[in-house]
């Protein structure tokens, strides 16, 4: 019998009585029995991200609904057990905190003044265990902050033992995250504790080993593994580089109903600029085009400004920079369309239009005093957060970091899965039955429309240096005539570029555009 069905058995004896504890309590329980996300997510099979969202918020549903309520409620037994072994020896008086697990989960004590977890409150400041900075709470006689938050500001020293620490039943308090580790890189990180060995390059590259072992080498069925696994993969991922953050992702937050799908196939009402544009006519002549391959198009998108929280309304024609989401706007006229392709894609109905962030920063841009090739948008209203352009950045890091060490060692299965696992993750933000963790059709949009500004860049790139811009098409494809590799450094990298094909056109060809492979 498998522990699951082990546990299965006896919640089916118990009957319905295991109910979920609030949302605060759940995190208290975990971190006051020293359990790290990762390690209950695996237990219960989930991702760290999920687990976090049933700790802010969300409620699992189904058999692993179950199997959480059992583990909290052995969390909570085990820890009320050795709260009431602990305080039948003699405490410090002092008023009883709330807010810790035991204060929560555990009856209150008999004899006033007696905290089950140790809890008191200074009257004068002592230094943190954890990070150094006056603390007001002393917990089983080490001084810290009760809220994790209150180290945040600090950077992380080695724990220091308060001189009053009375007894030797726990070197750590149970209700404090353990001391890092002196030393090394993860010292600097702010944020999360209980951080796993391992690093993100190490988990793309002990997923490819395992595959290949699992299949005894067989790089065609590993492929296939991984090529399945590539999303939550990727979600583990970014758990992984989100460590030491400094501040939380809202993976399902509420969302206006302009990118909310119209039917269920249908789409939502925000507008990506996608580029499918081919230049109407041609200089004299017959010419060489060369169709260039924008590298990584998606993993380089990343890098883009997105919304932290939750999207707010606002009107009027003011653009904060310091902000991001979706806008309805009224796009300028463009009148360069012979010669390069209007920024907003090839749109067939006038009028106003909900953009993502990327196209309307861009049409700001281009009406700029750099570049003058059209008149600014006008903003009518607005769906934005707080936003950073680093949010993914290490996400981002990790995955060209492997794909360029994939490169370079000609490994194709880790070249495949690490693409994999960034163009799947971005398609499946939005509504999708491959990834429930992390609902943001906001970020799906803004990412795949940083994409497609990138590409254009790219176009007004070409075209400053003279070369003459033959088509754009969607994220990667850009045809050009002239000698491209003064403009573009070829090779495989992200920021380079490789030929995908060449062909003649121009008179004599066929008309106009005509191909001659």
């Amino acid at each position: 019998m498998s522990d699951f069905d082990a546990i299965d058995s006896l919640l089916d004896a118990v009957g319905p009585q295991a109910e979920l504890p609030p949302c605060h309590v759940r995190r208290e329980l975990r971190e006051g029995a020293g359990l790290s996300k990762a390690q209950v997510a695996r237990a219960l099979g989930v991702s760290p991200s999920t687990l976090s969202g049933w700790e802010n918020g969300r409620d699992p549903a189904g058999e692993v609904r179950t199997k959480y309520a059992y583990l909290l409620d052995g969390l909570n037994a085990k820890l009320t057990t050795e709260t009431e072994t602990t305080t039948a020896e003699p405490a410090e008086e002092g008023p009883v905190a709330s807010g810790t697990a035991a204060a929560v989960a555990s009856p209150p004590s008999t004899e006033p003044g007696q905290d089950e977890d140790e809890v008191e409150l200074l009257a004068v400041s002592e230094p943190c265990v954890l990070c150094g900075r006056p603390a007001r709470q002393r917990v089983a006689g080490f001084a810290q902050h009760l809220d994790p938050s209150g180290c945040q500001a600090a950077p992380a020293q080695t724990p220091k033992s308060s001189p009053t620490a009375p007894s030797a039943r726990a070197q750590v308090p149970r209700t404090a995250r353990p001391p890092r580790p002196a030393g090394g890189k993860d010292t600097a990180r702010r944020g999360r504790a209980f951080q796993e060995p391992s690093g993100p390059a190490d988990l793309i590259h002990e997923a490819v080993h395992a595959a290949l072992a699992e299949h005894q080498g067989d790089v065609e069925a590993a492929s296939a593994v991984l090529l399945k696994r590539a999303i939550p993969d990727a979600m583990r991922l970014l758990d992984e580089t989100r460590k030491g953050a400094r501040y939380d992702v809202i993976a399902h937050p509420w969302i206006p109903d302009i990118l909310k799908k119209q039917t269920s196939r249908g789409a939502d009402q925000i507008w990506e600029a996608r580029p499918k544009w081919t230049r109407t006519e041609l200089p004299p002549g017959k010419h060489e085009v060369t169709a260039l391959d924008i590298n990584g198009a998606y993993l380089s998108a990343l890098k883009t400004h997105l919304p932290l929280g939750q999207l707010e309304h606002s009107t009027g024609f003011a653009h904060d920079r310091r902000r991001a989401g979706v806008h309805l706007i009224t796009p300028p006229a463009w009148e360069h369309d012979a010669v390069l392709p209007n920024p907003i894609g090839q749109r067939d109905e006038p009028g106003p239009l909900w953009v993502t962030e990327p196209t309307l920063r861009l049409l700001l841009r281009l009406s700029g005093p750099k570049h003058r090739l059209c008149e600014p948008p006008e903003i009518h209203e607005s769906y934005t957060s707080g936003a950073t352009e680093n949010l993914l950045e290490k996400f981002r890091i990790a995955l060209k970091d492997a794909r360029d060490t994939a490169i370079a060692d000609g490994d194709g299965l880790t070249l495949e899965y690490v693409k994999a696992m960034y163009s799947k993750f971005v398609s499946t933000m939005g509504e999708s039955n491959y990834n429930r963790e992390l609902y943001r059709p906001d970020w799906m949009h803004i990412i795949r429309s940083q994409a497609f500004a990138n590409l254009w860049m790219k176009a007004l790139k070409a075209h400053d240096a003279s070369l003459t811009v033959v088509r754009a098409m969607g994220t990667d494809e850009l045809h050009v005539i002239g000698d491209w590799r003064r403009v573009f450094p070829e090779g495989r990298g992200v920021t380079e570029v490789k030929v995908k094909d060449t062909y003649t056109a121009g008179i004599g060809t066929g008309a106009g555009m005509g191909e001659e492979q």
